[in-house]
Order: C-alpha cells, then structure tokens, then sequence
C-alpha cells in the first residue's frame, strides 16, 4: 500500500504547520520541519507518526481517513472466488488461542509436536502463537514456520508496528505464513480499553496491515468483539482493510454471546453491505460461554463464512472455543445442508485429540463428542441391538471415521525395536535420536513386563513422558515407598533429583497421595497451591495405566503437571514433580492473554 504523503501533509496545512501542531500535541516529541520536508520527500513516514496524524486530527474535530490518500489498493486473489463456493478453510488455533486455558502453557518442543500432527491432519492454517508476547513465543512460531510446509503459518499481532513486525519476522522461514492484526471495535472496548476515536481504530488497523504486508500478502483482520459493535462501523473499518490489502476478514463473537440465528445473519448482512466483500475470505472466530461456539460457527457457515477458526477438543479460554471436530464432521456429515469440503483426514481426528490432551493435561470429557470415550458406546438394550443389526440405525458416522480404530492392541513384550519404532510413526511421534529411541523403547520394555496388553494411549503416553525428559529438569522422581494400614496415618517416603541433588523425604497425611505430594513440599517448599487433581484410566482393564494430571498456582501463574504409571500414586507423584518443573522454569511459552 503506498500513501500519497504529499497530499496528507497539505492538508494538515503544509509541513511547517504540521509539525508544529505535532509538537504542541506531543511536546516530549517534537517534530522538526526537516523531519517532515522528508516525509514528504521520500513519500512516507513511520507508523507512529500516522497514528499521531489520526489523533491529532481528532484533537481538531475532523475526520481523518487514510483510505483518502492510497495511491494503489490489492488486487483481489483470483484464488477465493473461485473456491468460495465449495471449500471450507480450517484455522486451528490451539497453540495460541488454546494455550490460554489456564496452566496449558506448552514448551516449544510440545507447540512443535502439535503443529507438525495438525499438519497431519490437514488443518489449513496454523496459528502457531502471539509473537509479541514473549521471546519464547516468537521463538516457537519461527521453529514451527521453518518446519511446516503444507499448512500456513500464521501469528497473531496487534494493530501496532511493533506487534507486526514481530509477527513478520516470527513467520519469516514460513513457506506459506500469515500475520492476524487484530483490534477491538465495540463501543465498550474502544472507549474503556483501548481509550481511541472509531477514526483513530480505523487509522491503526489500515497502517497496521501496510507493515504486515511488507512481510507477506497473507493479511488477516480481525475486528475483536464484533458481536457487540455497531455493524456501520464494522462495514466501514473492513471496506478500508480490505483496500489496504487484507485478505481474510475475520468476525469473531469474542464474548461467546450471540445466538445462531443472529449470527447467520449478521454474517449475511456484513458480506452483503461491505463494498469489496468478494475479494475476501470471510471468516468467524466463536467462543462457548452460553455453550453455542459450534452452533454459531455454522450458523456464520450458513451466513457465507468461508473459514472457521477452532481449536482441538475446544480448548480455550473461560468456555472454550469452536470445537475443531464438531464443525469437520458436521460438515462431513451433513454435506446435504452445507456442501462444503475441507482437506481433513477425519482419521487423524482422533490422534489429534489425544495429543493435545496429554501435553496440555486438559482431560476429554467422556461424553464429548466425536473424541469422548462414549462417543460410540451404546447403554440401551434397544440401541445394541440395532447396531448389531445396521450401525446406521444408531450412529452416523463411524468410529473408524474418525480414527477410533487405531485404538486396539497394539504391542507386547516381545515386540522388537523396528516394531516399536514404526508404531511410533504411525502415531506421529517423531523421536530425533537414536539415543532416545533406545530410552523410549527400554521404557515400553519396563512396561510390557507390567502390562500385558500395550495400547496406542499406553505409547502416547510414554513418548510424552520420554520426551519431556530431554527438557532441563529441577526436579525427577527416582523412587517411592508407601504404608498403609486401617487405622493408621498413610506414609510415603520419596526418592527424587532436585537440580541434580538426590533429595529424600517422608511424610504422613490424611491418604497416600496426601503423604506423597506432603512428603515432596518438605523439600521443595514451592509455596504453590493445588488447584486440581485428576486421575484417569488410559486404557480399559485393571491394569490400566493411570494418567494424572496436577495444576499448581503460585504468583498469578498456573501450571499443569502429568504423570502416567499402571501405580496411580507413582503417577501422582510424577506429575506433581512435572508441575514444579514448569514452575521452576524462568520462561514458560505462554501467549499473552489476547481475546478475538
């Protein structure tokens, strides 16, 4: 996008003018009339600069519009129209949007692991992060860019040159990469967050996408807390993002308070209304506070919507999001109603989903859809006798469909080392060394011999546990002891490493687990505070490993521990170890809190 400065600086009044109403405006700044004569002279000016214009022309009680001054505006991609019709874009955004659950911080590692099986699965765009959050942040997306090459890359910033920039650099080795600028366009959050005229959002958001697209053509907006904005004002901010270049408009019920049938058509109106609006994806971002992400996300289908953002399992902040499955397999499922496609491979849903559960410790609900354990388990004597008749009499999709049928015996103890290894890859496991494969591998030996059968949760499980053990460590269990009697006060005494420092200790307490984590605390003294325990069955059959999960909270910031072992307080203690470790850690990848 290129500016007709020239212009712009004559009707502030020329350049002596000017400046010297910028440093009446902004004394601790003051421009030079030289400073502007070369504005002028190389035809443009940093972004801070424009934004000062924008509000110094509110200070003057006029509109200012830089949409006035393009010289060139995008040409639109020949791509999106002919595709609008019938292709359906999936932007998943579990590693940003996801991550802020709480204590669902993940390492770069982890974020690696999970973009490189959402590419597996066939997710269009990834959104790998929030550059301007943190250095790990930034790191994570640039490692994650350099490694995808079927999916976009995308991060989020704000409409400022200094999250752009970020963003920019971030995706840089992408081969494909997108940059998310986003600001908020209700009235509430102007006024009371953002403290900025509707003139001043417009002027950010039209300068913020100029910067972006010195990176990349790949530009989307995103109006935060849509729901709740004046939709004049939400025609009028995406017709100026759409001249400076945006690609994809995304409109995002960001409190999770609309209703499908209100969102429909809020869709339909805003593509109907907005001049330039078939030259664009549109695009809808639900959360589930009232419990209607997915509802609504189809509903914005419906309406025109041509990508919708979502996440794995739902993970996200308050309610969650859109749940990523739900939406694919609506779709698939009810193509009479939406005849749309998407590039998922339904049968890595599954997979999917468990990996995301193990790393950021956030258990599937059982009765959850597609991926809960009785999604596709029948009570009723009448359902299991019309499926053993005709599956479609009671279900309507398969399990298989959706990767369910993977989930079988898979491995023993006298499975070799390239059956291991090759099972490990069919699970999208990927272990870099041979050094590791070999302390993988002698890890499902020690199972096998506790184990008689060894399932793909059982391999999901020791790979993250195996894996997470190659990251710096303060704390590593060694061993544990435990008594027990009726009557009596439950004892444990642990053996575990704390900044390599064989430590150990003993403690009662009202039970095992009680006494186990009692017994690490007097050594630790991490003066955190349990939030949750959990513990659930990997597999079926009493000797089921049990995977638990701890959140620890210190300080403002919340973590979550995991563990696995078929001795439940092993386990517990294993992930409550995991969790000091991500609280000992200086910096944690955890993006900063942003809402869309």
């Amino acid at each position: 996008m290129s500016l007709d400065i020239a212009k712009l600086i004559d009707d502030f009044g020329g350049p002596a003018t000017l400046a010297d109403a910028l440093t009446r405006a902004w004394p601790e700044e003051p421009i030079s009339r030289a400073a502007v004569y070369k504005w002028r002279a190389r035809g443009g000016l940093p972004q801070a600069q424009l934004n000062k214009l924008a509000q110094l022309a509110a200070q003057q009680g006029r509109r200012f519009d830089l949409n006035t001054y393009l010289l060139t505006a995008s040409a639109p991609d020949p791509r999106r129209n002919s595709e609008m019709s019938d292709r359906l874009y999936i932007f998943d955004t579990t590693l940003r949007d996801g991550e802020q659950s709480p204590g669902a911080a993940m390492t770069k590692e982890e974020k690696i692991r999970i973009a490189r099986q959402l590419e597996r699965l066939g997710v269009d765009i990834i959104e790998a992060g929030f550059a301007a959050a943190s250095p790990g942040d930034a790191e994570a997306i640039h490692a994650i860019a350099g490694i995808i090459k079927d999916s976009t890359v995308c991060s989020l910033a704000r409409a400022n040159e200094r999250d752009v920039r970020a963003a920019g650099e971030a995706i840089q080795p992408a081969a494909k990469g997108r940059i998310h600028i986003f600001i908020a366009t209700s009235p509430i959050h102007m006024e009371k967050k953002l403290r900025m005229t509707p003139d001043e959002v417009v002027a950010a958001a039209v300068s913020a996408i100029a910067v972006g697209r010195e990176y990349t053509d790949d530009i989307e907006f995103s109006a935060e807390d849509a729901v709740r904005s004046d939709i004049d004002f939400l025609i009028r901010i995406f017709e100026a993002v759409i001249k400076a270049g945006a690609r994809t408009i995304n409109v995002p019920d960001t409190v999770g308070y609309s209703i499908p049938s209100v969102w429909q058509e809020h869709m339909r109106t805003l593509i109907a209304r907005v001049p330039g609006a078939d030259q664009v994806i549109w695009s809808t971002h639900c959360h589930n506070d009232l419990g209607m992400a997915v509802a609504n996300s189809l509903a914005a289908i419906q309406g025109g919507a041509r990508q919708v953002e979502c996440t794995i399992n739902g993970l996200g902040e308050r309610a969650g999001n859109a749940s990523l499955e739900e939406i694919v397999m609506a779709i698939k499922t009810r193509k009479d109603v939406f005849g749309l496609e998407t590039r998922i491979d339904a049968t890595q849903i599954v997979p999917t989903s468990k990996l995301v559960s193990t790393i950021t410790g956030y258990p599937v609900q059982p009765n959850k859809a597609i991926v809960g354990a009785n999604a596709f388990s029948h009570e009723s004597g009448i359902h299991q006798d019309g499926v053993l008749k005709h599956r479609e009499t009671y279900e309507i999709m398969s399990a298989e469909s959706v990767g369910w049928s993977t989930n079988r015996l898979t491995l023993g103890k006298l499975s070799g080392r390239n059956a291991f290894r090759t099972k490990l890859t069919e699970l999208g496991i990927e272990i870099a060394s041979e050094v590791a494969l070999n302390a993988a591998f002698a890890r499902f030996k020690e199972l096998a011999d506790r184990k008689r059968e060894i399932f793909d949760e059982d391999l999901l499980a020791l790979a993250n546990e195996e894996l997470s053990a190659h990251e710096p460590e303060a704390f590593r269990f060694v061993s544990l002891k435990l008594a027990t009697e009726t009557g009596e006060s439950p004892r444990a005494e642990i053996v575990f490493n704390q900044q390599g420092q064989e430590c150990r200790a003993e403690s009662s307490g009202s039970g095992l687990v009680d006494a186990t984590f009692k017994a690490i605390e007097s050594v630790a003294s991490s003066g955190s505070e349990l939030e949750l325990y959990s513990v659930n069955a990997i597999t079926q059959g009493t000797d089921s490993q049990g995977e638990v999960t701890v959140r620890l909270a210190r300080d403002g910031r919340v973590v979550n521990g995991q563990g696995a072992d078929t001795d439940i307080i092993v386990a517990s203690a294993k992930a409550y170890l995991s969790a000091l470790n991500k609280l000992s850690q200086s910096e944690r990848l955890h993006a900063q809190h942003s809402s869309v």
